[in-house]
């Protein structure tokens, strides 16, 4: 699953590919931003990514890509 946040003053979104459902990053997110904590997730080669929730300018769950082989026309 793709997440990508946008993160305010800074120019670009970050991009996380992880291996957690939508359910589970909204939750991740909803809970960091009611208490002002971080939104903490890890992508699926192993590392951790922490955004203080405070700086959050937006989030967006992407759907799962499973099995995407070839080109598109």
């Amino acid at each position: 699953m793709e997440v990508k946040i946008g993160i305010q003053q800074a120019q670009r979104e970050l991009s996380v590919e992880t291996d957690e459902t939508a359910e589970q990053v909204q939750q991740q997110v909803a809970a960091a931003v009611e208490s002002g904590g971080v939104v903490t997730l890890t992508d699926t080669k192993g590392r951790t990514v922490l955004v203080p929730a405070a700086k959050l300018a937006y989030v967006e769950i992407g759907t799962a890509t499973v099995g995407t082989v070839g080109f598109r026309s």
